[in-house]
């Protein structure tokens, strides 16, 4: 399969993206296209789909083998489950997927047809192999049942980001990190109270430690040169 076009979003690492698409609204990413690709014949019509689906590589996550098994991080890292009953990244073939809502199309007069999409869990230079529009009368389907993911549906942390840090995010940018920290980035295999972590996201490192459900911004660095505690 080809790339036909590039994701630039706001995690320039893997760690810290949400672990589904949609859980973060609030995240965007602008998807410009490989100069073979940017006809605008291939987007007529395109504009009057509110959501699209994307097929991207695991460029992250590449492995020469595969397992049947793996371990959801939302299960404790501890549980196993058959490979084709999660969406973990670990697969037989490195394709992802995810349902991004479409913001706007441009024409730039440079790199041709531009997306903007928000809600999207990318890495940013991640490779799309194709886009879809997203059928809500047949992709949508309300009753369906969650399985085992059902059962941590709700999973948040409560997150303690002192002002003082957070004036230092772009304000553009501070609730998309708030909700990105609410997801808990850790691996699941951790949970050591005085540990620091820290989240790469538009340009700043945001470091924290999580106790009791409680996630507690520490400090931010500036990746561009400045620092504060």
């Amino acid at each position: 399969m080809k790339i036909i076009a590039h994701i630039h979003t706001d995690f320039p690492a893997k760690f810290g993206i949400p672990r589904q698409s949609g859980l973060v609204e609030e995240l965007k990413g602008r998807i410009v296209f490989e100069p073979e690709y940017r006809n605008p014949d291939a987007f007529r019509g395109l504009e009057g789909f509110s959501h699209i689906w994307l097929l991207w590589q695991f460029s992250g996550t590449k492995r020469h083998s595969w397992s049947a098994t793996v371990k959801p991080p939302r299960l404790g890292g501890n549980k196993r489950m058959g490979v084709f009953a999660t969406r973990s990244p670990f697969r037989p073939n490195d394709i992802g997927l995810s349902s991004v809502r479409l913001e706007k199309l441009e024409y730039d007069p440079k790199l041709g047809p531009v997306l903007y999409v928000a809600g999207a869990d990318l890495m940013d230079g991640t490779g799309i192999y194709d886009i879809k529009p997203y059928l809500p009368y047949t992709d949508s389907h309300p009753d369906a049942s969650a399985g085992f993911a059902g059962e941590v549906l709700d999973y948040a942390l409560e997150v303690v980001f002192p002002e003082a840090l957070l004036s230092l995010i772009p304000e553009g940018k501070r609730k998309a990190v708030i909700e990105v920290l609410k997801q808990d980035p850790r691996p699941s295999y951790q949970d050591i109270p005085d540990r620091r972590y820290g989240v790469e996201f538009a340009g700043y490192d945001v470091r924290f430690t999580v106790q009791d459900q409680v996630l507690t911004v520490c400090e931010v660095v500036d990746l561009h040169g400045e620092r504060a505690r």
